[in-house]
């Protein structure tokens, strides 16, 4: 009886040996593929926010992390990519926070050059209503390729609103808080952008992340 229980219990322990020695092989083989095809992924949304043909640096290679909880929509650092051309920073995608939506916060990434102007927009992450907020993804509604090339004048730009707020992006029917969430974070991530230039050399780098 006891050495039947130790051959089962000898035979449990190679097995959870081998598992685990097969598990790590695979994790080490698949590695750098599903890193690449992060990568990919990455420099595809980076690509939908600002234009490939504006810059000619590599822009995932130029990150730095930005604190701002009033632009941002909290306190944690966002990542922001810098497009330079002719080693010149020419613009920036950031990564934002709209705190306000209708069902809890909207992850973003707001493309814009440093004089206000949007150069695109896209939603990451969201729990806005199937039907209703969700028109702020591309896959549902066109509705954020609106952003593209609209301008920023300033903090009291009041025309950078949604309609119901006298500005010029349509709300959605049945649903104004998301859209006006959005536009109001493009808005102050748009401004931000733009007084980063002289700020970029005390920028931490996005390596230097806790």
């Amino acid at each position: 009886m006891i050495d039947a229980i130790r051959k089962n219990a000898v035979t449990l322990g190679l097995f959870a040996v081998i598992t685990t020695g097969v598990t790590a092989i695979v994790n080490a083989v698949t590695k750098p593929t599903v890193a690449h095809q992060t990568a990919l992924q990455q420099k595809n949304l980076l690509d939908q926010v600002v234009p490939p043909e504006l810059y000619d640096n590599h822009i995932q290679q130029e990150c730095y992390l930005v604190t701002d909880a009033a632009a941002l929509g909290n306190a944690k650092p966002h990542a922001l990519y810098v497009a330079r051309k002719g080693n010149q920073p020419v613009a920036a995608a950031l990564e934002t926070t709209a705190p306000d939506g209708y069902s809890g916060a909207i992850q973003m990434l707001v493309g814009a050059d440093f004089h206000g102007k949007v150069l695109g927009v896209r939603v990451v992450e969201h729990h806005e209503t199937p039907g209703l907020g969700d028109k702020i993804e591309l896959r549902i509604s066109d509705w954020i390729n609106s952003f593209n090339g609209k301008v920023v004048h300033g903090a009291g730009d009041t025309h950078f609103a949604v309609k119901k707020d006298g500005g010029e992006f349509d709300q959605f029917t049945g649903a104004t808080i998301t859209p006006r969430a959005v536009v109001n974070a493009t808005k102050r991530t748009a401004l931000l952008i733009e007084t980063l230039p002289a700020k970029l050399s005390s920028l931490p780098d996005c390596g230097e992340a806790p």
